[in-house]
Parts: C-alpha cells; sequence; structure tokens
C-alpha cells in the first residue's frame, strides 16, 4: 500500500492531524496507525482531561486557546449530540514566597494574550475560598473562564466518529521500523509483517515518539513518564474547587461526587518506566498526598481513597515542551511530539498547525516555529516553566 501521509498514533493529536488535514482541502491519502485501538493505554484517556491557560510562553496559551474555541462551537463543529461534559471550573495555581516572580511573570504573559486569569494575595484567595489554608501562600492566579475539564475519551470519540466520513484508512497495528533514502522517509513498517509507503510520515507516538524518530535515525529526547492519578472521597462537597495546584506540585480537582488527586511523583529518580508498568504507587497517596491535601485543604484529614489509575505520557527531557514541525535535513519527517502534559488540551491545535504547514507550507493560525526541531539539534531549550 502507497500512502500520501501515514500518521504514526491514533490518539488524539494523531487523529487532530487527520481530521484538519481534511478540513484544510488534501485530498491525498491518509493512513492513521494505532497499535492500541481501544485506547486502553493511551496517554489521551488517562490524562486528567483539563484545559488551562496559564502557560509561561505565549506560543502554549495560544495553542490551548484554540482548543478552548473549538470546546465553545462543539455542537457546530461535530454535530448538535456533541458533548464533551465541560466544566469550565478554572484553575488555582498557587505560589509561596520563593515561587512568586514567576507567578507574577507568568501572569503578566497570560494575560497580555487575553487570558481571564486573576492574581490575588493570600487574604484574597482565603476570602474567596473559605475552605482554603493560606499558610506559607503568597498568592494564587485563578482562572475566572477559559480553564476546567473535560471527558477525553468524548473528545477523541468525536474526532474519530468525524474521520469516518473523510477516507481516511485505519490500521491496528505497532510500526516497527521507518524505511528512509537519504534525506527522505519513504516508509513505515508495522508489525503485521507490512510496510506502507509513504510521501509523508507523522510522528504523533505520544510517549513512545522518541523511539519512533529513532526508527528513522533521527534523535528527538521525548520518552514516558508514569503518573499516578487517585481517586478520593470526602464528606464536604466543594462546588466552587478549581483545580487547585499545591506549590509542591500537587493537585486536586472535584470529579462529580469524588475528587481526584496526583502530581507527586519527585523529579528526582523520574525515569522512564518499562511500557508494561501501570501498577499503582499507592504509598505516593497514603505517604505524600494525603499530608499536603490535609495541610491545605483542612477538611481534607478525614477522606476515603477509593481507586486510582496510572498513564504514561510524554516527556520531553529537553525542555518540556512540544516538537512541532519537520526534520530540517529529513523534511518529510514531521513531528507532533513531547507535550510533557498538556498535550490533549493543545492537540487540536497542533492538528491543524501541521495541516496548514502540509498545505500550505506554514503556519496560518498560531505560528509554531518556536517549537520547531532546530532548537533540539541545538540542545537550545525551549522552556516551558508551568508544567503540572
Amino acid at each position: 500500500m502507497r500512502y500520501d501521509i501515514v500518521i504514526i498514533g491514533g490518539a488524539i493529536v494523531g487523529s487532530s492531524v487527520a481530521y484538519y488535514l481534511r478540513e484544510e482541502g488534501f485530498t491525498g491519502s491518509i493512513a492513521l496507525i494505532e497499535r492500541d485501538p481501544q485506547f486502553s493505554h493511551a496517554a489521551t484517556t488517562l490524562s486528567l482531561a483539563s484545559i488551562r491557560q496559564q502557560f509561561s510562553i505565549p506560543e502554549n496559551i495560544r495553542l490551548s486557546q484554540f482548543t478552548l474555541k473549538l470546546f465553545r462551537r462543539l455542537k457546530e463543529t461535530f454535530g448538535a449530540d456533541a458533548d464533551i461534559g465541560f466544566r469550565e471550573g478554572g484553575y488555582l495555581i498557587l505560589a509561596g514566597e520563593v515561587g512568586l516572580p514567576i507567578l507574577k511573570a507568568n501572569h503578566e504573559t497570560q494575560v497580555a494574550e487575553g487570558a481571564d486569569i486573576l492574581l490575588e494575595d493570600a487574604d484574597q484567595l482565603a476570602r474567596r475560598f473559605p475552605w482554603l489554608s493560606v499558610e506559607d501562600v503568597s498568592a494564587g492566579a485563578f482562572g475566572r473562564s477559559g480553564e476546567g475539564w473535560f471527558d477525553a475519551h468524548a473528545l477523541l470519540t468525536l474526532f474519530r466518529k468525524a474521520l469516518r466520513d473523510k477516507k481516511i484508512d485505519f490500521t491496528a497495528a505497532s510500526a516497527t521500523g521507518i524505511v528512509r533514502d537519504g534525506n527522505r522517509v519513504t516508509g513505515v513498517t508495522l508489525d503485521n509483517g507490512e510496510t506502507l509507503e509513504a510521501g509523508i510520515v507523522v510522528n504523533a507516538a505520544g510517549p513512545n515518539a522518541g523511539k519512533v524518530a529513532a526508527f528513522a535515525g533521527l534523535a528527538l529526547p521525548v520518552e514516558p513518564r508514569k503518573r499516578n492519578v487517585f481517586v478520593f472521597e470526602a464528606r464536604e462537597k466543594y462546588a466552587d474547587m478549581p483545580l487547585l495546584v499545591d506549590p509542591s506540585g500537587i493537585y486536586v480537582r472535584p470529579e462529580g461526587s469524588v475528587y481526584l488527586t496526583g502530581g507527586a511523583e519527585p523529579e528526582e529518580g523520574d525515569h522512564a518506566p518499562d511500557p508494561k508498568d501501570f501498577d499503582v504507587n499507592w504509598p505516593l497517596f497514603e505517604e505524600v498526598i494525603w499530608p499536603t491535601l490535609a495541610t491545605r485543604i483542612p477538611a481534607f484529614e478525614a477522606i476515603k481513597p477509593t481507586r486510582a489509575w496510572v498513564g504514561h505520557y510524554d516527556y520531553n527531557t529537553l525542555d518540556q515542551n512540544a516538537v512541532i514541525g519537520p526534520h530540517p535535513e529529513v523534511g518529510n519527517f514531521l513531528f507532533a511530539n513531547g507535550f510533557s502534559g498538556h498535550g490533549l488540551q493543545q492537540a487540536p491545535a497542533v492538528g491543524k498547525s501541521i495541516a496548514e504547514l502540509v498545505m500550505h507550507g506554514g503556519y496560518r493560525t498560531i505560528d509554531c516555529t518556536a517549537f520547531g526541531y532546530s532548537r533540539v539539534a541545538e540542545g537550545r531549550a525551549f522552556r516551558e516553566l508551568n508544567v503540572i
């Protein structure tokens, strides 16, 4: 089989690329390869499924703002029944004395990009959220609108269903190699024995993106990271609770009648897990997360953990930021990788950007040049400071 474009990775990023290629008018043949067609271990479906504008650099804010606009016109785009349960509850990112200068600088960037983020001191936060302990808190940035959480499965399903009428060939297989002829890639080999000839290859392989790039002889500093998400019940129900990020990095947010929490994995010793390791680290909850929650929200001293899950997400070890666009030498190999925890919320914008690059030879909606591969080749970090 020969395809004009082969996309490796069929979850939210790959599906968004395929969708927007057709929306931009691409009429050539497209193959979408996905090794886990039920998405049982996909970063997309195992994520916390949140969207924010509280980033440190303008380009990341713009990517998420594109997705927010999509959420606002979801029914117009995908039909009258389209619903992803978007709850615009906001983010509340807290900072102590040490983190205050960064919080303020980030806030200035966000406001300059039109984000509805309010910066408040400890006393103001205590009045706004009476259940919150502001001891050792200097300030917090609260997203009054344009931030919240949604159903990741529902969003992915909308894109996948939309692709059914767009002449996309779906292939349930794993990529095992990439055929390269000089400065061009010419095909993708699969574990079912097939080889798909390709005019363009798009790497949308999520946590396995570094491995896929290596198939083509290209270096990409993206590898998986294991993250735990814990579910607990509490007697108190705080309808006004945003997605709260403690200065320690631990987060908590409501989800219906329960709460979700995580974010306690230590940076030191954090490494790529075994691909089959989806075992929950319960001591992390009991020894680190729970005590932190009880300090920040005193009512959470008495809670009942119920279940948990583990996901692997793509982590850019260079700068925790996306790599988007073509390789400077192997120009028909395109990257859509390394989002380091915010890929789900930015996938539609990245799909649009890749489609514009293919169809028009450049970016039209959002300039993604800063995310280009050249910085990887140079070892030049384009660092996102607000990684959660």
